[in-house]
């Protein structure tokens, strides 16, 4: 059996998943990895035995055994890194976010379209067994027409550091990184609608909290706790063409007496819960219903849902797969983004 021949850009902690997954999946290879930190990429090439090591992307790019690329890189390098390894003829997955403006989205679009490779956004809550039984549920009318959506991942204590708490490399803080996720997954299983106008609200009043004794929280490799130039929260809602809307909320750290993670849908037949676990809400004999499906993984489980993920990568190359997040739809998603900050600078509601 052909074997999809694949390079790995970054070897961050993110990087793990897609590493993991490649050497699962069976019909993959790993073949090539870059790292500008030479320590950790000759650890990862013995765990993985691979011996094309390069510290310059540039050296994977023009290495002909690669056909395809994972970057795991800061999101500052997300869609220049992507449009290179389009022109180098490689297909390519790009964690999320696609990039950090709309413009440098529509440059990776515009190169997929030239060379005609694959792009695949790293939306990995598509890929998770609860979000895929919902949509099948509500694509054969399970929820009716989905009107309202809601979403929160709100961290009390949760500012990683590093490259996330500094701007220039991030694009920003808890939406940009956290408020990614909750947006798509909620956007998708809305059915895409296009969005018309977002009002959004971001926050600077705790920083990074790095005082906080007796309370761990993940640091990035790079933690600093003097380096702190994002948002503590943000808020948006945003309002589609078909008259829907979505309400979100994230954070790095706020008062809050707990972590809380959220996926509401409603529609005019029935409801749903994705996270904290799955359930759907109907009417049966004039009889309020609440229903858990039941599932092998009712939540989020981060290694099934990566797995899901990457092999959908590698089906899509192999056998030409309908693919479950083109690059289409990170561009939509960039807009959103771009305009919830626009909003919260400019104190106003912007118009897509």
């Amino acid at each position: 059996m052909l074997m999809v021949k694949v390079g790995v850009i970054g070897l961050g902690s993110i990087s793990d998943f897609h590493l993991k997954s490649y050497h699962d999946d069976g019909r993959a290879e790993i073949v090539a990895l870059a790292d500008m930190n030479e320590q950790r990429l000759k650890e990862k090439g013995a765990q993985y035995n691979v011996s094309a090591l390069y510290t310059e992307i540039d050296g994977l790019l023009s290495d002909t055994n690669v056909e395809a690329v994972s970057i795991c890189t800061w999101n500052n390098t997300h869609a220049d890194l992507a449009v290179k390894a389009l022109h180098a003829g490689k297909h390519v997955l790009v964690e999320k976010p696609l990039s950090i403006t709309t413009e440098e989205a529509l440059g990776v679009q515009k190169a997929q379209r030239q060379t005609g490779k694959i792009v695949q956004v790293g939306f990995v809550r598509r890929h998770a067994n609860n979000a895929k039984w919902l949509k099948d549920f509500i694509e054969t009318d399970g929820l009716g027409e989905i009107y309202y959506a809601k979403a929160s991942c709100l961290r009390r204590l949760g500012n990683p550091g590093g490259w996330f708490s500094d701007k220039t490399r991030s694009g920003g803080g808890p939406l940009i990184d956290l408020g990614v996720h909750m947006i798509d997954i909620c956007w998708y299983l809305m059915g895409r609608p296009k969005p018309v106008s977002v009002s959004g609200n971001a926050y600077y009043k705790l920083g990074n909290r790095s005082n906080i004794k007796h309370l761990d929280f993940y640091k990035a490799a790079d933690y600093d706790p003097t380096v702190n130039s994002v948002e503590d929260l943000t808020n948006a809602m945003i309002r589609f063409e078909n008259g829907a809307s979505l309400l979100v909320d994230v954070s790095f750290t706020l008062h809050a007496k707990k972590d809380e993670l959220s996926c509401q849908l409603y529609g005019d037949k029935g409801g749903a819960e994705l996270e904290p676990a799955l359930k759907v809400m109907t009417e049966v004999n004039d009889m309020i219903f609440n229903m858990d499906p039941q599932i092998d993984h009712p939540g989020l489980d981060m290694f099934e849902a990566f797995q899901s993920e990457i092999s959908h990568f590698v089906d899509v190359i192999e056998n030409g797969a309908e693919q479950i997040a083109p690059v289409e739809d990170g561009v939509e998603v960039m807009k959103m983004l771009n305009a919830i900050y626009q909003s919260a600078k400019e104190g106003r509601e912007v118009l897509l």
